[in-house]
């Protein structure tokens, strides 16, 4: 077989198999959101949830999402950005880099109901905050923060270093050079890091049971960072494992229909704000 026909022979099979993954998506995508769209009325997104008559809603829950995830984003992105940050423009290559790259690549694989476990003993436990909506956003914090710091790295690492010489040749310091040259030129890549961080924190289950609990408060929405914070996801497996409610498969496949909703809103809207941002500062991404 010569050159040219091996050639395309290779651009066929990658062509497959991109078509596949995005059949694959598409399957998935229109499989949840066939069964979930005709749940997803204002009283079933905004209602309260039933724990025995049917035609519950999930607004408590929609609400402790994004309670959840706003502070747990609070929590890591200043010390993953900022650790990512040291790691690839400060560390020097040494004993505690090393160590300090081995703990973050082991806490990494840390499966996500260990994760839970430690914030229960934690959070719950030993700091006396009971199953709640801090103690929930505290465990995700520790879930996100290893992948924080790599991505940050990574991002940052990507960026030519031409552009730090040419900032430092003109009397820029190096803090200045990373704030002004390199987080710009690395903002989109940063911003795809955050929505994978966003997005996985939207859908752990496995962490929150342990720690925001599988209820929530009474009051509506409560702002209380001590209150019960049952999320979509939780209350997705809830639903399907232990709920007594007749409408139990209806309830399930509305939830996850609105949690697949959310997320592509998420991807969409942070995508197109990080590229208009970026624009504005004039840089390029890299």
């Amino acid at each position: 077989m010569n050159k040219h026909a091996l050639d395309r022979l290779a651009t066929v099979v990658l062509y497959v198999t991109g078509a596949v993954i995005v059949g694959i998506l598409l399957f998935f995508l229109l499989f949840i959101l066939g069964r979930g769209l005709p749940v997803l009325t204002p009283d079933f997104i905004f209602g309260r949830p039933s724990e025995v008559a049917a035609g519950g809603g999930v607004g408590p829950q929609l609400f402790n999402t994004f309670y959840v995830l706003g502070l747990s984003l609070l929590f890591s992105l200043p010390v993953g950005v900022g650790a990512g940050i040291y790691m690839a423009e400060y560390a020097r290559a040494g004993r505690l880099t090393y160590v300090f790259r081995l703990a973050t690549e082991c806490l990494a694989t840390v499966p996500s109901i260990v994760i839970g476990l430690f914030g229960m003993i934690l959070f719950v436990n030993a700091f006396g905050l009971g199953f709640s909506i801090i103690g929930g956003a505290a465990a995700l914090a520790v879930l996100n923060l290893p992948v924080l710091v790599r991505v940050t790295e990574e991002a940052l690492r990507a960026v030519p270093r031409a552009y730090r010489e040419a900032a430092l040749a003109l009397g820029a310091t190096r803090w200045q050079t990373v704030r002004k040259v390199v987080l710009p030129s690395a903002l989109l890549s940063l911003a795809t890091g955050v929505t994978l961080v966003t997005g996985r924190a939207f859908g752990e289950a496995a962490v929150l049971i342990f720690t925001a609990g599988t209820s929530v408060s009474r009051y509506f929405p409560d702002l209380n960072p001590l209150a019960a914070g049952e999320t979509l996801a939780v209350h997705l497996w809830y639903v399907n494992a232990e709920a007594l409610v007749p409408d139990a498969p209806r309830i399930a496949a509305g939830t996850a229909a609105l949690m697949i909703i959310i997320v592509l809103f998420f991807n969409l809207f942070l995508g197109s704000l990080t590229r208009t941002l970026q624009k504005r500062l004039g840089g390029k991404t890299v």
